[in-house]
């Protein structure tokens, strides 16, 4: 089912990031992601809450600005 919160996400198994673009546009990256839990999310049938009840404010992320993109920082 697509989520009304989330627009895509990625992740990156040899960091353990969690790559998310939500629909408002932001993009964040969250680190130290277990597998399982990314699969998690993969399989979970409302994406957005099981992101805010298993990943939200559990791990450290930062915000990913147009500007970081284009210096690749």
């Amino acid at each position: 089912m697509p989520s009304t919160v989330i627009r895509r996400f990625v992740y990156d198994e040899m960091e353990q990031n969690l790559w998310v673009e939500f629909t408002t546009g932001r993009r964040y990256v969250y680190s130290g992601v277990p597998q399982d839990v990314a699969d998690a999310l993969r399989g979970a049938f409302a994406k957005g809450v099981y992101f805010n009840s298993r990943i939200r404010d559990r791990f450290p992320h930062r915000e990913i600005t147009h500007d970081q993109e284009e210096t690749g920082t």
